[in-house]
């Protein structure tokens, strides 16, 4: 079938060649001219100096990004056929990658379809509508959705800033069937709760999924820094929790063959001979700030954390994180504060200088320090210190301010680890580049006088995948570092 002749976008002859390269922008300044007529949000062609076609895309001339691609062949519209196979094709991508129903089905850009965000919780899609090509052509898309993952419902979270630079208002609501406010979902095994009214962005970030899975390993092994060890006990000495205790080792049940089980067992004991009876004896203690609703949290706990900090500076994502926790029966490890993050860590770092203070003072025999003066709050240390903050570059301008954000904040949290322990920290700014991140969190170890180790260096999960070459799709930036110190 032959394509209608439609308005082209012309690209100058002086100019990086990205387009050719598979980036799906176009900005601009990289068109010499558009020939022909079209209205904003339909679909142009793009070709060279020399009117060789090379993508088809819509077109907002209000816009720096003027035309984003949709395909590398030529088309003939943004229908609902045309949506309902790019669907499919996201759906496939997740059955194949993606263990469970609740994930990210349309990632914009990086699923081929430029300015459409899809969220799947339960039954519920939610969506973002953030390009006015987009918004052109929202009933087919919407129809789309519903054809192809037949949800209960779909709720519109079209309510970020982006939308203004396209020229669009900002826009929230139930598009399509019943969409409950409050929806629980499933990660990794955990139940959480998903508020897709009020909760951020459209409601939840699967985009750490797979790095909330990583810290599985830094949860357990750390009894003996306690003084706990394992020894061999009769089993009719053991107090009361002793023999759960050692059934979590292998050591309380019989063998297969029905054999009574042995007399003595193995259980943790600790430096002063006795057997410790609490199930999370070898965990970890863990500060996760800004939790939002408790992911890591609760990943924490399920990986098997003895006492985990989890601080948020939104006391309605505090309250959320609380019943998550619930839901999963972590109450009895977990304690909430609401509290700026920033603020929280410095307390800890005073605090934990005050007493290095008075202990050197006490050493020295000096006068100097009043004891009696009390201590002030902070001085607490943890074996992990998570650090997943909300972007601190929203412009390529505001980059040397999240440098220094996201120095300061990794600065006091290297302080706060324990020696042998570990940092998880992320970046969520695009424009923070991974090798200035990396060079951010190094600075900030020298200054904490700390040597790291990297252990794991990740992006966001698979139902976020990346196109190569495109640099604005890779803003997720997550490392896990081992502390020690130079001295």
């Amino acid at each position: 079938m032959k394509v209608m002749e439609r308005l082209k976008a012309i690209l100058k002859k002086e100019r990086k060649k990205r387009t050719e390269g598979g980036h799906p922008w176009v900005f601009a300044s990289e068109i010499e001219r558009m020939d022909g007529e079209g209205r904003p949000g339909q679909l142009v062609d793009v070709v060279n100096h020399q009117g060789r076609y090379l993508a088809t895309g819509y077109w907002n001339p209000q816009s720096q990004i003027a035309v984003r691609i949709v395909d590398y062949k030529p088309i003939e519209a943004m229908d609902e056929a045309f949506f309902a196979e790019r669907f499919r094709q996201c759906a496939e991508h997740r059955g194949r990658f993606v263990n469970g129903e609740d994930c990210r089905l349309v990632y914009g850009e990086a699923d081929f379809l430029p300015g459409l965000i899809v969220d799947r919780f339960g039954g519920v899609l939610v969506i973002q509508v953030l390009t006015l090509g987009m918004e052109t052509h929202r009933e087919a898309l919407v129809n789309a959705l519903i054809s192809v993952f037949e949800p209960k419902g779909i709720y519109e979270r079209s309510d970020v800033s982006v939308r203004k630079l396209e020229g669009l208002e900002e826009r929230t609501g139930v598009l399509y069937g019943e969409c409950p406010r409050i929806i629980e979902i499933r990660e990794n095994g955990l139940l959480m709760e998903v508020d897709i009214v009020e909760g951020q962005k459209t409601g939840y970030f699967f985009d750490q999924r797979e790095n909330r899975a990583s810290i599985e390993p830094l949860m357990r092994g750390w009894g003996a820094r306690s003084g706990i060890k394992l020894e061999r006990r009769m089993r009719e000495e053991l107090p009361a929790g002793g023999e759960a205790v050692a059934r979590e080792l292998g050591g309380a049940a019989g063998d297969d063959t029905g054999a009574a089980p042995a007399p003595e067992v193995l259980v943790p004991v600790n430096a002063n001979g006795k057997v410790v009876t609490f199930p999370h004896w070898d965990g970890a203690t863990v500060l996760e700030c800004f939790a939002h609703t408790g992911s890591f949290t609760l990943h924490a706990c399920k990986f098997g954390a003895k006492k985990v900090t989890c601080l948020d500076v939104s006391e309605h994502a505090i309250e959320t994180a609380r019943r998550n926790v619930a839901s999963n029966g972590f109450e009895d490890r977990v304690e909430f504060v609401v509290a700026d993050a920033f603020d929280y860590l410095r307390m800890q770092v005073k605090g934990q200088e005050e007493r290095a203070e008075r202990a050197r003072a006490g050493a020295a025999g000096t006068t100097k320090t009043d004891t009696s003066k009390a201590l002030g709050g902070g001085g607490r240390t943890w074996d992990v210190v998570i650090l997943d903050p909300p972007a601190f570059a929203k412009t390529k301008s505001a980059v040397a301010g999240a440098v220094r954000g996201y120095k300061d904040i990794n600065l006091q949290g290297l302080k706060l680890v324990n020696e042998g322990g570990y940092l998880v920290t992320a970046s969520c700014s695009y424009h923070m580049q991974p090798d200035l991140f990396l060079e951010t969190i190094q600075a900030a170890a020298a200054d904490a006088g700390k040597i790291l180790r990297l252990i794991e260096w990740r992006a966001a999960g698979k139902d976020h995948p990346q196109i190569v070459g495109v640099g604005e799709g890779h803003y997720l930036k997550f490392g896990i570092f081992e502390v020690r110190s130079r001295s």
